[in-house]
């Protein structure tokens, strides 16, 4: 296994795509499994010095960055056991956050020095799968200061809040299960988490207080895939296949966002346009303006990315309980946007191997 600090020439290969002419720019080439953080994750610290992603080429995963000024791939921890899917990049630039085990860690990104910040003791960090709770998200606060961890005590699935500037933490919250928390963006005191998958949208404050249902599902429907609005203090979910709805967190007023087979959706910093990647069938990554009432999707590129899951393909599929499917999540394209709206990272294993890519928007589409 190579080392932190290891630098690596640049592999970047840039391509047209062939049906909507948009600039694709390949950021990795290895022989070997890459995927940027989850798709409500940022992929990017907010000056966009590093482009974070995780590789295999070592053999096991590790995080590994782009720097966007020099253009060669720097690797930034050597550790046994990280949870591929925890990553997160601090909004500073300093730190990229992780699990491994049953700790809680960062990796100084100018210096590569890794620090334990957190020993959650003897726990699971993942439920069993490859999807929703057993993925092992975490969660960085806007400000960076506070970092929410999900762990499972026996049957009980915990929320804890770590303060990163000591390392102290303290568990908010304990129900059955709890998966993909998110700070809201315009209020670090406020996150959403995932709920049982038959009744997954809920709030609670960063003490523990005001634990909360924010959409009640109906009969068959299939939410999935929750993201913030950021400037709109609203919750978007995924209505799948029909689409994506918003809801008002301080009224509970609820609207439809857009209308086409968005899968995976993420907004951009100012919540003015969002992009999705499509399955069943796949229309490739559409990005569309979520606050107008219409949102008419328009198509970026074609990630051809095999997109695994074959349980999407038909009606709810939980209604009594989890199943056991197989999605390997380096297959899906997961789109989200850079700090400054002017590109969209994604997955792709349409060469054999699953690798980072950018579209580069022009002008006209970032505005």
């Amino acid at each position: 296994m190579s080392a932190r600090g290891t630098r690596l020439p640049s592999e970047a290969n840039v391509s047209v795509d062939p049906r909507t002419g948009a600039t694709i720019r390949q950021v990795t080439a290895a022989p070997a499994i890459h995927h940027q953080p989850f798709f409500f994750i940022p992929a990017y610290d907010d000056a966009m010095r590093r482009l974070i992603f995780v590789s295999h080429r070592t053999g096991a995963p590790q995080i590994f960055a782009e720097d966007r000024a020099a253009g060669d791939l720097v690797q930034l921890t050597d550790q046994e056991g990280i949870a591929e899917w925890s990553v997160h990049p601090s909004h500073d630039g300093r730190f990229v956050y992780f699990t491994a085990g049953a700790e809680g860690w960062r990796v100084d990104c100018e210096t590569f020095e890794v620090e334990r910040l957190a020993v959650f003791g003897d726990v699971a960090m993942r439920e069993q799968g490859m999807v929703g709770a057993a993925m092992g998200t975490s969660a960085l606060s806007r400000n960076d200061r506070w970092w929410a961890v999900k762990f499972n005590e026996g049957t009980e699935a915990c929320l804890a809040i770590v303060d990163t500037t000591d390392g102290s933490w303290e568990i908010i919250l304990r129900r059955d299960t709890i998966g993909h928390q998110q700070f809201c963006p315009d209020d670090d005191t406020l996150l959403f988490y995932a709920g049982p998958l038959t009744d997954r949208v809920w709030l609670v404050h960063r003490d523990g207080t005001n634990n909360r249902r924010l959409h009640e599902r109906a009969e068959g429907q299939w939410v999935t895939h929750e993201t913030w609005l950021p400037g709109r203090r609203e919750l978007a979910f995924v209505d799948w296949p029909n689409g994506i709805r918003a809801i008002d967190v301080d009224t509970g007023a609820e609207r439809q966002v857009t209308s086409f087979n968005a899968w995976h959706a993420a907004a951009r910093r100012d919540g003015r346009q969002m992009v999705a990647d499509t399955n069943f069938p796949d229309i490739g990554l559409q990005m569309f303006d979520p606050t107008d009432g219409a949102g008419e999707p328009t198509a970026v590129c074609f990630p051809e990315a095999s997109s695994m899951g074959a349980h999407w393909n038909g009606p709810f599929p939980y209604a009594n309980g989890p199943i056991e499917v197989y999605a390997p999540q380096h297959t899906h394209p997961h789109p989200s946007f850079s700090p400054d709206g002017s590109r969209i990272v994604f997955t792709s294993d349409r060469t054999g191997h699953a690798q980072v890519y950018e579209v580069i928007l022009d002008k006209e589409s970032a505005r």
